[in-house]
Parts: C-alpha cells; sequence; structure tokens
C-alpha cells in the first residue's frame, strides 16, 4: 500500500516540480496568439475554455489505455509503478507537453508536418503514413471492441453488427462536425466520468486495505517475459504513449492561452498516470497473484478483469456505471482517431476543412477501410501496434529534442526518454517473433548500435538546423510543401 500510495503521491508532486520545469524550459508566451484565433475556421481551430480542453485532452488520449495497459503490466509486478510514475512524469507528460506546444507555435500542426520540419522532409511522409496506419488500426479496434462489451451487456440479445453500425454513425458525425458541437459538448462529462469511477476503485482498495505489494525488482511474470524491452511496451497510456502525440495537436488547436499548456498537456498525461497506479494496484492486489492474474486474462479478458475489479469494489449498482465507462472510452478515443486522421491528410494535402464537403470526401474512404478490416482477422497487424505506438512516441521526443536543440534549451528533457525508448523499440523489434526474432543476446548489443547510430545522426542534423538558422515557430513557406 506504500508504494502505491507513494507512487500516486510523487506523481502529484511531480506535477507542480518537474511540470514547471519543463515548462520554462520550454518558455510559454501568454501573450502570443494561438492557433485558436489566427487560424479560427469554426471547426477544428476554435477556442474552448482550459477546464473543457483538458477534459477533452484526458479522454482523448486514456481511452482504455491507462486501464487494460497497466492490468497486462500488473503480470510483472510491482516494478510496473515504477514505470508508470518515473515514465509518466520524465517521458511521457513531457512528450505530451513538447508535442501541444510546439503544435501551437507551428499553427497547430501535426505530428507529421512537425517531423517534416524537424527530422528531414523525407520524414514527413514516412511518419504522414505511420501515423494514418496506426490511427486506422486504432479506431477499428475502437469500434470492434466495445461492439463485443456491448453485446456481452445484453447477454447477446443484439447482434453486433448493429452496434457496430451505431459507433460508426457515431464516428462519422464526430469526425466531420466541428468539434465544439460534439466532442466539445460531450467529452468533459466522459472526462468526469472516467476520473469517478478510477477514484472509486482507489477508495475502495484504500478504505478495504487491499493488500497491494510493496516494492520489489523482482520479475514475477508467470511466463518470464523480460522487463526489458516488454513491460515499456505493454504500459504505453498511463507512462508514455506515442498515440498522444496524435492527439494533442486536436487541442493545440483549441487553445486559448500559451499559459493553459501545462494543465492540458502536461497534467491530464499526469492524471491518467493516477488512472494507471489505481488500475495497476487493483489487478496486482485483487486476484491472487500474477499466475492468477494471467489465467484470468487468458479466459475473460482483461475486460472481464475491469468488471470484475468494478463490481468487487463499487458494488453492482456503481460497478456497472465503471463497466459503461469502459465501454465508453474506446469509442471516445476511437472518434479523436478518424479525426485526427482527417486533418493530418488535410494538413499533408492542404486542403482547408471549413466547409463539410472538404471533410466529408477525406473522411468518408478512411470509414470504407475500417469497414474492411472489421470483416477481417487482423490481430497479427495487432501485434504490431505496442511497437508502433512507442516508435511515434519516439519520433514525438526527438521532434522535441530537435526543438530545444535550435533554442539551445535543455534538451536533456526529451533526449535522455529519446534515447531510452529508441533502445526499447529497437530491442523488441530484434527480439519479437513478429520482428527479426533474434535471441535477445543478440538483440541487445545490436539494439545499442542502432540507438548509437541514430544519435549520431540525430546530433549532425540538429547543428545544421541550429546553423541554418530553422524556425521554431511557423513558417509555411517551405515546410508545408511536400518535397
Amino acid at each position: 500500500m506504500y508504494t502505491f500510495l507513494g507512487g500516486i503521491l510523487l506523481l502529484i508532486v511531480g506535477y507542480f516540480t518537474y511540470g514547471k520545469i519543463v515548462e520554462k524550459i520550454f518558455i510559454p508566451k501568454a501573450e502570443r496568439t494561438t492557433p485558436a484565433y489566427t487560424k479560427a475556421d469554426g471547426v477544428d481551430y476554435l477556442p474552448m475554455s482550459q477546464n473543457k480542453n483538458s477534459l477533452i485532452q484526458l479522454i482523448s488520449i486514456a481511452g482504455i489505455g491507462p486501464i487494460f495497459g497497466p492490468i497486462m503490466g500488473a503480470l510483472y509486478g510491482p516494478v510496473a509503478f515504477l514505470w508508470i510514475v518515473f515514465g509518466c512524469i520524465f517521458a511521457g507528460a513531457v512528450h505530451d507537453y513538447l508535442t501541444g506546444m510546439i503544435s501551437i507555435r507551428n499553427g497547430g500542426a501535426h505530428l507529421p508536418a512537425l517531423a517534416g520540419k524537424f527530422l528531414g522532409k523525407s520524414m514527413r511522409h514516412v511518419v504522414n503514413a505511420f501515423s494514418i496506419l496506426l490511427l486506422l488500426l486504432v479506431g477499428t479496434v475502437f469500434v470492434t471492441s466495445p461492439a463485443d462489451l456491448l453485446v456481452d451487456l445484453v447477454n447477446g440479445s443484439v447482434p453486433a453488427i448493429v452496434f457496430i453500425v451505431i459507433i460508426f454513425i457515431y464516428f462519422v458525425l464526430a469526425t466531420i462536425l466541428p468539434i465544439d458541437k460534439i466532442i466539445g459538448s460531450i467529452y468533459p462529462y466522459f472526462g468526469a466520468l472516467l476520473l469517478i469511477s478510477a477514484l472509486g476503485i482507489g477508495l475502495g482498495l484504500i478504505v478495504n486495505r487491499a493488500a497491494i505489494p510493496e516494492l520489489s525488482f523482482t520479475n514475477f511474470h508467470p511466463e518470464s517475459a523480460p522487463i526489458f524491452p516488454l513491460l515499456f511496451l505493454t504500459i504505453s497510456c498511463g507512462a508514455l504513449s506515442g498515440f498522444h502525440a496524435t492527439q494533442s495537436p486536436i487541442i493545440s488547436r483549441t487553445t486559448q492561452n500559451e499559459s493553459q499548456g501545462r494543465r492540458i498537456f502536461y497534467g491530464m498525461m499526469i492524471a491518467e498516470g493516477i488512472i494507471a497506479m489505481i488500475w495497476a494496484a487493483a489487478a496486482m492486489s485483487l486476484f491472487d497473484g500474477p499466475v492468477s492474474l494471467n489465467e484470468l486474462i487468458n479466459t475473460i479478458g482483461t475486460a472481464g478483469i475491469v468488471a470484475e475489479a468494478s463490481t468487487l469494489m463499487l458494488g453492482s449498482v456503481f460497478g456497472t456505471l465503471a463497466i459503461l465507462g469502459v465501454i465508453i472510452l474506446p469509442i471516445t478515443s476511437g472518434d479523436t482517431a478518424f479525426r485526427s486522421a482527417r486533418m493530418i491528410i488535410a494538413d499533408y494535402i492542404n486542403v482547408p476543412q471549413k466547409k463539410i464537403a472538404s471533410r466529408l470526401w477525406i473522411a468518408l474512404p478512411l470509414f470504407v477501410i475500417s469497414v474492411f478490416l472489421t470483416t477481417i482477422d487482423f490481430t497479427l497487424l495487432w501485434r504490431y501496434f505496442s511497437w508502433a505506438n512507442q516508435s511515434t512516441a519516439v519520433i514525438a521526443l526527438w521532434v522535441g529534442t530537435m526543438y530545444l536543440f535550435i533554442a539551445k534549451r535543455n534538451y536533456w528533457i526529451s533526449i535522455i526518454p529519446a534515447i531510452f525508448m529508441t533502445m526499447a523499440c529497437a530491442t523488441y523489434i530484434l527480439n519479437a517473433p513478429i520482428g527479426f526474432n533474434l535471441s535477445m543476446a543478440t538483440s541487445y548489443p545490436v539494439a545499442a548500435v542502432i540507438t548509437l547510430v541514430i544519435i549520431g545522426l540525430f546530433f549532425k542534423a540538429a547543428r545544421k538546423a541550429r546553423a541554418d538558422g530553422l524556425p521554431l515557430e511557423e513558417d509555411i513557406s517551405d515546410w508545408k510543401k511536400p518535397a
């Protein structure tokens, strides 16, 4: 229990201390007009309040990530708490803050455009394709998984196809309508539901004096899966997630003032870390250890574990509300995934989105592809999701590092997590059966060499960019044009 409570306290303290340090390094300008005003189009660019932006950001980046990921991560034992706490403070929250703020400084640009500007024009095309694939995968899974949960909730009285159609209709509306019409109206309530349900579980653990294990560096995974790199890809949302780099630019286009960035971007990542701590603690303490937990994951699944924990801690009525929240959460990440994909494509081909026709002809093909994906078994593709997700985070961290290097500011806040996760992602893809299937003894040194090469290439490009005077703020004369 002390490790659990201490970890949550560290996350809160981290927001007020390290978050403030990161903010001072970046130097937000309260007097600078944000894209919400300079590019106002009433659709994607429009000012919304700090409270509304914060809750929308939370529900967009969270979804089921800080619930399902920590449940899987709990198999490793209390060492997972360390990654959630320190990963969130020093990597995830830094990643989200820099992505959001650099996007604000560059006209609300998404990650592909930022990568093209700061890491080279060819990176724009690579990251664009990478991001669209990632978002389509997320959006599709977040159609099918809540539909399956709804079927279970009504005991199979309604076929899954009915729920899939309803969810797709909602996705289309949320993707093409102005952000304040649906997302801005209902997301704050969903964000509150996420926080309340998680806090309810957390208080239940404390009141019932759950046997939450104390800190240990022992690997408790029943299948002896290595902590490095697997834990750092298993728990992404709640510690560090590249999916956030596709979501933060949505809110960068509705932020009223740069001084609000620490609360919106850094603060909501800390909130997600607290949620992740609660669900990791619940998984570690309520199911008789990692072996039993692993058996439950293989039988009733993570969604079933959420249902069991919710009912046990909150009772049948409030537990059912928590389960409904778990059904809603993937839907609220799926719609922003499609919305982000539409915006990224629109930016890439330079098509303004003020007219609904322009939004429709970009968005509808995405939904056609997603409908097709729901009809096939893409389990193999989904196995690449964790790696693709964290690789996206790596790219975003290198973008942030380049920005700070050119600005002659303390770039160590981003380069350290960038190097660490570069090594983790390289090791994983070299060792994994879905990758090169090399032994771990071979994967570690090869990944180290790859990481060193990337570091060398980065500093070579960074020194040139600084010498050439690459503009840190928006300059559309060159970098927005496809190479």
